[in-house]
């Protein structure tokens, strides 16, 4: 059973997102909070295996909750996703800065919400296809400042073609598929990107990916 915790700052979100959520029989909304305060309360008491957190609200919002969460040693095992109706380039970038593993839309059918849940719960990171080509977007159209490959210089050849493929949103089974890798190679190979490259996370790789020119939008 995956624990969650849902934030948002309307009760009748919370009511909506809980549903949905709970339909399959996996997911348990274990607690609810209206404010980025009242999260990290609830969170520290419950300690879920996911945060579906909203970005704007009272008192503390959703980006610098995502920070405090993140930061806090005794809830390293917490995966916050952000969920909102927000998809504006800087709320992108600073909810994968602040630690979220994963980003969604609230238009995202139910059925994608519970396999984001699932995904995220299980160690990945998830990016709407929408919000990921608004992040690509933002990447490649920022004028006068140019690509730093210097990263991907520590890296091996199979590494970079690991990292390419995390970039690409393939989550760890569908690398080892794509590489002729066994699932436990791709996920060492990850862990040991996320190490190297001094990253928390797999969405802050996919940023990187494309960042260093790995990736190009629209390759």
């Amino acid at each position: 059973m995956i624990a969650v915790v849902v934030v948002d700052d309307q009760e009748l979100v919370r009511t909506g997102l809980r549903a949905l959520a709970e339909r399959d029989g996996d997911i348990a909304v274990v607690g609810e909070a209206a404010t980025g305060r009242a999260a990290l309360a609830r969170v520290r008491e419950l300690h879920p295996d996911v945060v579906l957190m909203d970005i704007r609200m009272p008192e503390l919002d959703g980006l610098e909750a995502t920070r405090r969460i993140v930061a806090d040693p005794a809830l390293r095992d917490v995966r916050v996703l952000v969920l909102t109706t927000f998809d504006e380039d800087e709320h992108v970038f600073e909810a994968i800065r602040a630690g979220a593993a994963g980003y969604l839309l609230k238009d995202v059918s139910p059925a994608d919400l519970r396999r984001a849940v699932r995904v995220v719960a299980a160690g990945d990171s998830l990016l709407s296809p929408s919000v990921t080509r608004t992040v690509l977007s933002a990447v490649a159209s920022r004028s006068g400042t140019p690509l730093d490959d210097a990263p991907l210089r520590a890296l091996s050849d199979r590494e970079r073609e690991v990292l390419e493929q995390v970039g690409r949103g393939l989550s760890n089974d569908e690398i080892a598929r794509a590489l002729f890798l066994s699932p436990a190679t791709a996920r060492t190979y990850v862990s040991r990107l996320l190490t190297k490259l001094d990253v928390r996370d797999r969405s802050q790789l996919v940023v990187l990916a494309y960042e260093t020119g790995l990736i190009t939008p629209g390759s």
